[in-house]
């Protein structure tokens, strides 16, 4: 960071000036600090509670090994629909699709590339998606616009990754799953938690109440409170005690190695380096994007954007250096919106196109950048590092292929009048 502030300097900037874009960067990215430590609290308190216990438990006794990647996708792709989080998904549905992929002998990489798939079709498709939102604003097109654009990709793209997860699942997993393995991890369950179906109840409101759009700090919060409450009322841990579970997580020692390993974690202090890299990451987006270090990068790939592939390309770009020097998803929708929309106009090409092209840039690949908000929060929540699930993000690839492929072949490259492209030209101008 010391780089950039002598640059600034340099570039006559005051450190007044300097110290605002820092400031401006770690605020734009606050709210998911904030959901960052709040599902911290959430896990820490589902898993004692006993509730992350028993979705695994209900999960291993109902579920196919071979049909479980497929599962995987499925359940976290719903679920991030109806509640228009990834992060709540992972750390809730996904921390429990991890125990009984493992359970099952499933290599943990390709649970969390099924799950990590499945959480964000809906932080990119869903209405009730912050980035989803932040988008179609920024990129001054309809919500309903902007999610119908993004179903030309994003559908065949789910509908292939769920056919991979699929296919591998009967091919790869059928003939060596140790199902014995299986019933080891339901005995050890039942030995150090007591399982009940009504268990499962704080689950069903925390993901009905995100689904009718109440707002998600306060219900992951709220989620946390039911968890210490079950934590001292179905486990017989002591009140104080299950309210420590908020703070330090889950605490246990069983003989099934992986249950130690994925039930010994949750709490906010296990949140605490996640939230500093964050801070940090964050701090450094907003000077560089302050002394002008992002839009210097863009304006090279502008000069060559002179046809929609090309202008596709460029957004996805501009989008990726947010993630990549900004460390958040709201730097990369703000980067990949703000430096390519007058180029759009200027070809007169819709902007639906252009609020596509972000979130296939921006949302899509902020877990696979190690240090972003999600490929820190992805890595701790699931316990498998970013370059490790990486290949296996199956659905993100999909959507970055054949969004550039739209691009060059003119699929869903909806044009508007050179009329209409003046008028924005001269709405902005005037805003």
């Amino acid at each position: 960071m010391k780089r950039q502030q002598a640059l600034g300097l340099k570039l006559k900037m005051s450190y007044a000036a300097m110290q605002q874009g820092l400031i401006d960067g770690i605020h734009n990215g606050m709210e998911a600090v904030l959901v960052l430590t709040t599902v911290g609290a959430l896990i820490g308190t589902w898993i004692a509670g006993g509730i992350v216990p028993s979705i695994i438990y209900y999960g291993l006794s109902v579920m196919s090994p071979q049909i479980f990647l497929f599962a995987a996708f499925f359940i976290c792709a719903i679920t991030s629909l109806a509640t228009g989080t990834s992060f709540g998904t992972a750390g809730t549905a996904g921390v429990a699709m991890m125990g009984i992929g493992h359970s099952f002998g499933i290599p943990l990489p390709l649970v969390a590339g099924a799950v990590i798939s499945g959480a964000y079709v809906g932080d990119k498709m869903s209405p009730l998606s912050d980035t989803t939102v932040m988008t179609a604003s920024l990129c001054r097109v309809s919500l309903v616009d902007h999610i119908r654009s993004m179903l030309w990709v994003s559908g065949p793209a789910a509908i292939i990754a769920s056919l991979l997860f699929l296919v591998v699942g009967f091919f790869y997993i059928g003939d060596s799953v140790d199902t014995q393995r299986t019933q080891i991890a339901m005995e050890a369950l039942k030995g150090h938690f007591t399982i009940n179906l009504w268990l499962l109840l704080p689950a069903v409101i925390v993901i009905g109440l995100l689904t009718r759009r109440y707002p998600a700090i306060p219900v992951i919060t709220f989620g946390a409170v039911m968890g210490s409450l079950c934590a001292w009322l179905a486990q017989d841990i002591a009140p104080i005690d299950a309210l420590r579970t908020a703070y330090v997580g889950n605490a246990m020692q069983s003989d099934v190695e992986f249950l130690n390993t994925l039930l010994n974690r949750g709490g906010m202090e296990s949140m605490l380096g996640v939230v500093a890299l964050i801070l940090f990451a964050l701090g450094l987006g907003g000077l560089m994007e302050r002394i002008g270090v992002l839009q210097t990068i863009s304006n090279g790939f502008l000069r060559w954007a002179n046809n929609p592939g090309r202008l596709t390309v460029s957004t996805m770009l501009s989008a990726f250096f947010g993630n990549f020097f900004g460390g958040a998803a709201y730097v990369s929708v703000i980067t990949g919106s703000t430096i390519t929309e007058n180029s759009y106009d200027e070809q007169g090409v819709d902007r639906r196109v252009l609020s596509r092209n972000v979130e296939a840039g921006g949302t899509i690949t902020t877990p696979m950048v190690p240090w972003t908000d999600g490929g820190v929060f992805m890595a701790t929540t699931l316990g498998v590092s970013t370059l490790t699930y990486l290949p296996f993000l199956w659905y993100h690839m999909l959507v970055i292929v054949l969004t550039v492929v739209y691009g060059y072949a003119n699929i869903a490259i909806w044009r508007t009048t050179p009329t209409d492209a003046n008028e924005s030209n001269a709405a902005m101008a005037t805003s």
